[in-house]
């Protein structure tokens, strides 16, 4: 989900810049920066995301470069005023010269180049080309993210084939594992029990009981019908990527488990490079949309 795009433009009044970028996120977040008098544009910018995007950090900002010498200043008397009123009934009598510089330092009083744009931003001929500035550059930010798709796409999809890969291995080491619970009760049974009281039975009823805690066929299972789910996932396309972070959480559920019944080194190696592969997937799962 990561992206840039920058659409510029210059006219008789100046120059301006939209410059989007995109990262990460769990959800939709647009942070719409623009200068003054042209805040109608966080609604517009706003909703063509949404219209867009579904996940995502987005940052968008708005430059306006006017000629040399055609800024001046703003100052908001009303506010200014508000807070002198305040500043009054605080102190308790009239304000000397410092605190009324200090005042007019807080954000909002005084705004330096700020009446030029301000003019601008009450140009409706003004305002359309930016808009359609704006527009281009959401354009182009969701073609950047689109080409990142592409490429996610084979990196997921490999790690899906590798997933399968592991997982076939560790069937195979798991298909030793009741042959080797036998032989390291049988071992223990030795070492224990020198005289030879546990019933035969017994010590079979016993072995069948743990091979089958040990038994890691419907982990297995499990997994494969994750990879068959992430395979259809990547080819329904966008909006995929919740659905695959949940999978991704389910994959290592199921490598978590199988290492935690293992028996042998083997199947132990298995379950930890299945859980390697998992974790790569899960971190590319992040930045599917």
């Amino acid at each position: 989900m990561t992206g840039f795009a920058r659409v510029t433009g210059e006219e008789r009044w100046g120059a301006w810049a939209w410059e989007a970028k995109s990262v990460n996120g769990r959800s939709l977040d647009v942070r719409v920066n623009y200068p003054p008098g042209f805040d109608t544009f966080e609604r517009e910018v706003k909703a063509m995301a949404v219209e867009r995007f579904n996940r995502g950090s987005l940052q968008v900002s708005l430059r306006i470069d006017l000629p040399s010498g055609g800024a001046g200043v703003v100052v908001d008397h009303g506010l200014l005023n508000m807070l002198m009123d305040a500043a009054r009934a605080a102190h308790g009598g009239e304000l000397n010269a410092e605190a009324v510089v200090a005042l007019m330092s807080l954000k909002g009083v005084v705004e330096p180049g700020n009446a030029s744009t301000r003019e601008l931003a009450g140009d409706e001929a003004v305002m359309a080309t930016i808009g359609t500035g704006a527009r281009a550059a959401m354009d182009q930010l969701a073609e950047a993210r689109r080409a990142e798709g592409a490429d996610l796409m084979g990196l997921l999809s490999g790690h899906l084939v590798q997933i399968e890969a592991f997982s076939a291995e560790a069937a195979v080491c798991a298909a030793t594992q009741p042959g080797l619970i036998k032989a390291k009760l049988q071992k223990q049974l030795v070492e224990l029990d020198r005289e030879g009281r546990v019933d035969a039975e017994r010590f079979a009823a016993e072995a069948a009981l743990s091979a089958a805690r040990a038994d890691v066929r419907e982990e297995l299972d499990r997994v494969g019908a994750h990879v068959k789910s992430g395979r259809e996932l990547l080819k329904a396309g966008s909006p995929a990527g919740r659905k695959i972070d949940f999978l991704a959480q389910e994959l290592n559920r199921e490598a978590n488990t199988l290492c935690s019944k293992s028996a042998s080194l083997d199947l132990t190696n298995a379950g930890l490079s299945l859980k390697g592969v998992i974790d790569q997937f899960k971190e590319q799962a992040a930045n599917v949309e």
